[in-house]
């Protein structure tokens, strides 16, 4: 037997194991599944300085990044979840249409069974148990595979779990993509995928084989646009820090920006100001700057030193930045002008600190542009004109979207987070993770006085007049 055989037979062995919790889960009580993610919560909190140092080791990122961006969206997560879970649980009971008087009707809240969370190595604890504890909330045993691109985070995070979970209830399988390609090839219950469109397609693909439901979180090219009525500051104090959070490697990053021609100049004069007082106000102490992450590794460096590189060729101007250091994983925060619109930047996702800048003076040849492109799973708008921002956000599509702020809607536990499209299928965190875990069950309930039997054969002539006059009245409005 090969090693590709004899992993695939331990990931079945690991599978099958499971079959049994998801079983006896579908009864678990909401106290259960509470103590399921307080174990993972109180274990992970344990590990708080262990995981600031496999950050720092994986790809240098800051502390209080690792704080803000990996452990408070999961924390938020685990205290949205214990607080709600009973209500969430609860059967709903509902009205019954026209034709169905007699009855009762419930919505039963069912977990999906045995899930596959595949993770991505951008924010891979927040991004790994985050919707963890989405599927313990709802009942499920689940498989996770975290990226091998940080080896030393997903190593503590397979420990967490090890000493938290039986692996018949919980198991973290680390591996490269020939791994996750195995584990695509069981009949999960359910698939929860956070990467690129590529990877989206081709997960997809292989949960369709076995009918496995998905819930798809992608990427793409989140636009912003900053109006001629925006406040210039604000918008470039926060750009900037969406843009450099985890030196832009984020899938809500801004990833371009449209700006009025009558305020660009001074819009990047403000972003140029935000980073110098953030990261250093030459290139030598930006490069040195403590306050800024990596590049994951030298392959994903390289691929946004092209993407720069390409852009300059192509005519770009650098406003700002423009360094990079390969062999260090160092980019740069960047600002670019006069970008050409065939430039691989203006193309490709930057998962980077690249900011390519758009003068516009018509909305509607930004709103035409916006929608000629895939649908991005974020859109941003700086404006205090409420006339052109209904107007942006009714003529425009995306996952989800922010009026004078970025990035923060992914942390607001009471919205669906998510994309459409090319940047992804069904929503997240919050109730919306417990539905994406769940399945709702129809449950109807008859009443002896329900004329059923009105619809039975033979169709007499009453009958057919009967059924006729239920149809008529359908017409009528609802109450």
């Amino acid at each position: 037997m090969t090693a590709a055989e004899d992993e695939r037979q331990r990931l079945r062995t690991l599978f099958d194991g499971q079959r049994e919790t998801a079983l006896r889960w579908r009864e678990s009580t909401a106290a259960e599944r509470i103590a399921r993610i307080v174990r993972l919560r109180d274990a992970m909190l344990a590990h708080r300085e262990d995981f600031h140092a496999a950050f720092m080791a994986d790809y240098r990122k800051p502390a209080a990044e690792v704080e803000v961006s990996e452990f408070l969206p999961v924390m938020d997560e685990a205290r949205h979840a214990i607080g709600r879970i009973k209500r969430w649980m609860k059967p709903r009971r509902v009205r019954p249409t026209l034709t169905m008087l007699g009855t009762s009707g419930r919505v039963l809240y069912q977990p999906r069974g045995r899930v596959l969370i595949v993770a991505p190595w951008n924010y891979p604890l927040s991004l790994c148990f985050g919707p963890l504890v989405s599927a313990l909330a709802a009942g499920n045993a689940a498989i996770v595979k975290p990226s091998e691109m940080t080896p030393r985070v997903s190593a503590l995070m397979a420990k967490i779990v090890g000493e938290t979970f039986a692996e018949s209830e919980v198991a973290l399988v680390e591996g490269d993509a020939d791994t996750a390609r195995a584990l695509l090839e069981l009949p999960f219950d359910h698939v929860f995928f956070t990467g690129s469109p590529a990877v989206g397609r081709l997960v997809m693909a292989a949960a369709a084989t076995h009918l496995s439901s998905v819930t798809l979180e992608l990427g793409g090219k989140s636009p912003t646009v900053v109006g001629a009525s925006a406040d210039l500051r604000l918008a470039a104090e926060t750009l900037m820090w969406g843009k450099c959070l985890n030196a832009g490697q984020t899938c809500i990053a801004p990833d371009y920006a449209y700006v009025h021609d009558s305020v660009k100049d001074a819009f990047v004069a403000e972003c140029r100001r935000v980073l110098a007082a953030r990261y250093g106000a030459d290139a030598a102490a930006r490069a040195q700057s403590p306050d800024l992450a990596r590049i994951v590794n030298r392959r994903h460096a390289q691929r946004i030193a092209d993407l720069l590189a390409d852009a300059v060729a192509r005519g770009a101007r650098v406003l700002a930045g423009g360094d990079t250091d390969v062999d260090r994983c160092y980019v740069a925060p960047t600002l670019l002008d006069d970008v050409p619109a065939d430039a691989r930047i203006m193309e490709e996702e930057i998962f980077g600190p690249l900011l390519p800048i758009v003068g516009y003076s018509s909305p509607d040849a930004v709103i035409d542009d916006i929608n000629a492109r895939p649908k991005p799973l974020a859109l941003y708008v700086w404006s205090r004109d409420r006339a052109e921002i209904d107007r942006l956000l009714a003529r425009t599509s995306s996952g989800g979207a922010c009026v004078n702020h970025c990035v923060a809607h992914f942390a607001h536990g009471n919205l669906p987070f998510g994309g459409v499209n090319h940047s992804g299928i069904g929503s997240a965190h919050g109730h919306h993770g417990f539905l994406a875990f769940s399945h709702e069950r129809a449950l109807l309930r008859s009443s002896p006085l329900m004329p059923v039997k009105l619809f039975y054969p033979p169709y007499t002539e009453t009958r057919r007049r009967i059924v006729r006059a239920v149809v008529d009245l359908l017409k009528l409005p609802m109450p």
